[in-house]
């Protein structure tokens, strides 16, 4: 099992859209007609054989835009999960009776989407592709539009609450993980590849995807874009559509 994906939501995703290009030296891979069935429009960057989405509502009512006005405006959104073993992952979720609001088997992937409700903090994905290698949610084409001059990789994704522990713990459950703790008091749960991280959530904007972590193999360069772009910098990570992108 591995991070795969990540999703953050935009009122207005092109300017958003453009930071991440500009500030992190990707590229748009794919925009998804498929996701105009949740009343949304998309972007999807490779970073690596990693991708970061933005979503955006086109319709109203949508879940998408009910996240945005209960969470106070742009951020994370949804985490995507590659699993070994999607069959075995289904019956440990209904066992433990977690709804599923949308499945798919397609002949390449298989997905399935978890209910916020049942897990807590954002939309979870557990999804199977075939070959693992591939990733049909990228489109056809994605890895012409891999560009690592300043990230190279999502490796981590961070989710805050008011009591982090106890979502870190149904997380474990959800995804038959054991729950970390590092030397630090860091709650985790460790990937085959790629960590979930639990944190005390500070800002007042409630529980959520928070944060997300990148592999950077450029800082200086990342820095003067975030600059020159008027990005907000604070220390080891930089803000870009109200989630902190924490640089590793």
């Amino acid at each position: 099992m591995r991070l795969r994906q990540v999703a953050l939501v935009a009122r207005d995703i092109e300017p958003v859209v453009a930071d991440l290009c500009a500030v992190l030296g990707i590229e748009v891979g794919f925009r998804d007609p498929g996701v105009r069935q949740f009343g949304l429009h998309n972007a999807v960057m490779p970073i690596g054989d990693t991708f970061l989405e933005v979503v955006s509502p086109v319709e109203p009512d949508t879940t998408a835009g009910r996240f945005l006005d209960r969470r106070g405006g742009d951020g994370g959104y949804m985490v995507i999960l590659q699993c070994d073993d999607l069959d075995a992952d289904r019956r440990r979720v209904s066992d433990l009776g977690v709804r599923i609001v949308w499945s798919i088997d397609l002949p390449q992937i298989r997905g399935t989407h978890l209910h916020p409700r049942d897990v807590g903090g954002a939309i979870l994905s557990l999804d199977a592709a075939d070959p693992p290698s591939s990733w049909q949610w990228a489109g056809p084409e994605w890895e012409r539009a891999v560009r690592m001059d300043v990230v190279s990789e999502i490796t981590g994704v961070e989710l805050q609450a008011d009591d982090p522990l106890a979502l870190g713990q149904r997380w474990s459950q959800v995804l038959g993980r054991p729950l970390a703790h590092t030397a630090a008091g860091v709650i985790r749960i460790v990937l085959d590849q790629g960590c979930i991280r639990f944190a005390k959530a500070s800002n007042g904007r409630g529980t959520g995807v928070s944060g997300i972590d990148v592999a950077v193999t450029n800082r200086k360069r990342l820095l003067a874009a975030a600059e020159a772009r008027g990005v907000p910098v604070h220390g080891d990570h930089v803000i870009l559509c109200g989630t902190r992108i924490h640089l590793v």
